[in-house]
């Protein structure tokens, strides 16, 4: 929504919002923008009525700017649906979509378009630090873009990526998630199969053959793909494959095989297997837009990551603090894997606030706890805003998760929120500690408030 609010503004319009307990990124980019964001929701924000009302999915019915819109019959839409008939349609799509790495993923393609001479138009739920923000609006007709299979709006219950009309979609994984809304993983899959079924006769399909249930959607769908399929993965079974990856320097190298044969031998700054996949999907992509070889390996050698994405915020007292958006299970597992790989012989402390509908859940119970088997130290938070869970289901139990890893012999500890678990970390940490924070939200400033701890 804050991304749509600054694509808005480039195209001329006048863009205001409301919204409650705005943290960064998007909050100083805001800011930066001048774009004026309204504390709290109050009807009388509507009082000079706008031509649009943008409803966010996060905004239920009985908010009183939702009331009011209704009440006098102001038009709005969903952000999904301004996105596509604003900034998609007649142009060259890349939707990129799947449980992990959107954002980086489609990051790495709009940096790749971008280096690669399209001067594409993006918009990415997170900020690019290539860009140092979140979207651009150009004259292009080429456009990179995140699809969520979150849903719409209060109004539309279907994924947002379905509205996004792509000509070229990468479908990196599919795992359950969003517990809050799917009632399990055949109805994700089924929401893929759909985002599927969008791509033209002339489009590509860029499916990551690594994920069991990508394969199983595709197969699914069989002759009725009405598509070019590319497959990629460290599988055997993929057209497009990583091998001969190197992830314990600095930087990753790896090799792309297309049909048997080598391809390319490229690297990244990025950490971890699952990125060079990210990177392998963005290669197809672009290859696809016909950008030149040589341009896609400065591209990936010069791409400098998102914001909050094994993000390093900093060193004090020789101790390493480093953001994460991670919150599914998976995605925890693989960030800790590939912070073990990159920071081998140092002590990994992993801090983790269950925050998203789905790590809130007791959904994931058993699976957070082989999540965090790569680090010597486990601290976890207090369930974020435990008192709306139960009108969802059953919460995680972070006393018994807690219990689960201190099983496998290495300390653990709940801890209630970003206060107390600097006031018990600080004296804990030593010179080459590597702190890994998880979360999908502010987390109480933690990382700053950690950073500052360390330097009294």
């Amino acid at each position: 929504m804050a991304s749509l609010a600054g694509m808005l503004q480039a195209r001329g319009h006048h863009v205001t919002g409301s919204d409650q307990n705005v943290y960064p990124p998007m909050s100083t980019m805001l800011q930066s923008l001048n774009i004026k964001v309204l504390q709290g929701f109050n009807a009388n924000n509507l009082t000079a009525a706008p031509d649009c009302v943008i409803v966010g999915n996060a905004i239920p019915r009985g908010n009183p700017e939702v009331e009011e819109t209704l009440r006098r019959k102001l038009l709005y839409r969903s952000q999904a649906e301004v996105v596509k008939e604003e900034f998609i349609r007649g142009s060259h799509s890349l939707v990129v979509a799947g449980t992990h790495g959107k954002t980086t993923t489609t990051s790495i393609a709009s940096w790749v378009v971008d280096q690669g001479g399209l001067d594409p138009s993006f918009l990415i739920g997170g900020v690019a630090q290539n860009f140092g923000t979140s979207f651009r609006v150009t004259n292009s007709d080429y456009i990179c873009i995140e699809g969520d299979e979150y849903d719409t709006a209060y109004f539309d219950k279907g994924p947002k990526f379905m509205h996004y009309l792509p000509e070229i979609a990468i479908v990196n994984n599919i795992e359950f998630d969003h517990a809050d809304i799917y009632a399990d993983l055949d109805a994700v899959k089924l929401a893929f199969r759909r985002f599927m079924n969008l791509v033209p006769g002339n489009g590509r399909l860029i499916a990551g053959w690594d994920s069991a249930n990508v394969r199983a959607v595709v197969q699914v769908m069989g002759a009725r793909l009405f598509t070019n399929l590319e497959t990629f993965g460290f599988s055997d079974e993929a057209k497009w494959q990583v091998r001969n990856a190197d992830l314990s320097g600095s930087v990753s190298q790896f090799e792309v095989f297309c049909e048997n044969k080598l391809w390319g031998k490229f690297e990244t700054p990025l950490l971890g297997e699952f990125n060079l996949l990210n990177c392998l999907a963005v290669i197809i992509a672009a290859n696809a837009w016909g950008i030149n070889k040589d341009l896609i390996v400065k591209a990936l050698q010069t791409f400098k990551n998102v914001k909050r994405r094994a993000e390093v915020r900093g060193e004090e007292r020789g101790v390493t603090v480093i953001d994460d958006f991670a919150h599914h299970p998976t995605a925890v597992r693989e960030t800790l894997r590939a912070l073990r790989t990159r920071y081998a012989d140092r002590r990994l402390i992993a801090v983790f606030e269950p925050r998203s509908w789905s790590s809130r859940l007791a959904v994931f119970q058993d699976d957070y706890a082989d999540a965090f088997t790569p680090a010597d130290y486990v601290v976890i938070a207090d369930v974020f805003d435990s008192q709306k869970v139960s009108e969802k289901g059953r919460a995680l139990d972070t006393v018994q998760l807690i219990q689960a890893v201190a099983s496998q012999n290495k300390p653990a500890i709940a801890l209630p929120g970003a206060d107390q678990i600097v006031a018990h970390l600080t004296p804990e940490l030593r010179a080459g500690d590597v702190v890994a924070i998880m979360s999908n939200g502010g987390f109480g400033s933690i990382h700053e408030k950690l950073l500052s701890s360390l330097r009294l």
